[in-house]
């Protein structure tokens, strides 16, 4: 089977938002949740969803499941104390509710709702060929790492560079199995599963991807996603 792990488990500090977290923010009157979830839903490979959300609004995200018909969200599970430990939430109740075994998991972010069924289709192939894919977007600028003595330690070639996106996807037998040995070693706050994959020397196979794919983490990226969802609707941008 092909599931996805949908983590809308942050507050979204930096969005400013008035009353509620960014991922509920509503865009052509749905939710950005809903946005995303619904082209996982659509897609004929996706076979089940388990959404991980802020626990006091897991009611609310309830609602919006049967308002939108978003039949293949199984379950609505409590985030954790952070994003390593949110994901793992979701993929333990994956695991419980299809097994552990024999299945491809996609882990993508709740508010990044900017992807299409094609990418979900390339993470799919890719897992099945090679048990691992990231999402990865071209770097439109130079990269530099920095020493902790704030001086640039090294220019990384452009035309080598990427930037890491999601959906990112893993066998969830592997997955998992990392997930619990990170958290055995007390690490638990990793950036993103792929970093914590190639942290335990797990080879990572590369799924292209537009620079558009963002996260809505700030109020310009959320008018740069009302922009492009206004042009698509006037039929302006495939």
């Amino acid at each position: 089977m092909n599931l996805a792990v949908i983590f809308a488990g942050g507050s979204g500090k930096r969005m400013h938002a008035k009353d509620r977290p960014k991922q509920f923010l509503f865009v052509h009157g749905k939710p950005i949740i809903v946005h995303t979830v619904e082209i996982f839903n659509h897609h004929p490979e996706i076979d089940g969803i388990v959404v991980v959300c802020i626990e006091e609004w897991i009611p609310y995200m309830e609602k919006l499941k049967y308002t939108y018909r978003l039949d293949k969200v199984a379950s609505i599970v409590p985030g954790g104390a952070t994003g390593q430990m949110s994901i793992y939430n979701g993929l333990v109740e994956a695991a419980r509710i299809y097994g552990r075994e024999g299945h491809a998991v996609l882990i993508h972010d709740g508010v990044r709702p900017l992807i299409d069924a094609d990418l979900i289709s390339a993470n799919i192939r890719s897992v099945e060929q090679n048990g691992t894919s990231v999402s990865c977007g071209p770097a439109k600028e130079t990269v530099v790492l920095v020493n902790d003595a704030g001086e640039v330690e090294e220019v990384v070639n452009r035309r080598r560079s990427k930037i890491a996106k999601a959906p990112q996807g893993f066998r969830l037998d592997e997955v998992l199995d990392v997930q619990e040995k990170a958290i055995s070693e007390g690490l638990t706050d990793m950036i993103d599963t792929c970093t914590l994959m190639r942290h335990y020397g797990h080879s990572l196979s590369v799924v292209d991807c537009g620079a558009d794919n963002v996260k809505i983490t700030t109020p310009e990226d959320f008018f740069m996603f009302r922009a492009v969802a206004d042009a698509r609707e006037n039929d302006q941008l495939l």
